[in-house]
């Protein structure tokens, strides 16, 4: 059992703002460079956003936010209990392609990689996902 500060809470999209809140008065606490902030806020953002609609996709469920400090680098985990899904082996989106012929969607997993320092999944032991999410910038 982990001792770092935690949200659990209902995966909807109502509690996405109490999930962003948390977010950054952990960062903010912890010393993340102020200028990185609204970057872990949005990535944290779009993975619950997906984990809401892709994971549980309308059913109930819910995610687990734990921010904690290793060295000069914020991380956070984010736990749900949906089916497991690996958001790391998504390949990246052809940006190429002129945007009116772009599906719908698919631009939160890449954004998450543009805005954070590393992204790593597993899959939880007694069921469900866990997305690690590092960002390096806390002042020593």
């Amino acid at each position: 059992m982990s001792t770092r500060p935690s949200l659990r809470i209902a995966a909807e999209s109502k509690n996405l703002a109490e999930i962003r809140c948390f977010v950054e008065e952990m960062a903010s606490a912890l010393g993340l460079d102020p200028a990185m902030i609204p970057n872990v806020i949005l990535a944290v953002d779009e993975a619950v956003s997906n984990i809401i609609a892709h994971g549980y996709q309308g059913q109930e469920g819910t995610v687990e936010i734990e921010v904690g400090q290793e060295r000069d680098a914020l991380v956070i985990r984010v736990r749900d209990e949906a089916a497991p899904f690996d958001p790391t082996i998504v390949p990246p989106p052809d940006l190429t392609v002129p945007l009116e012929q772009r599906a719908a969607g698919g631009l939160g997993i890449h954004l998450i990689r543009q805005v954070m320092d590393e992204m790593t999944h597993r899959v939880i032991p007694q069921g469900g996902n866990e997305l690690t999410l590092v960002k390096r910038g806390i002042k020593g």
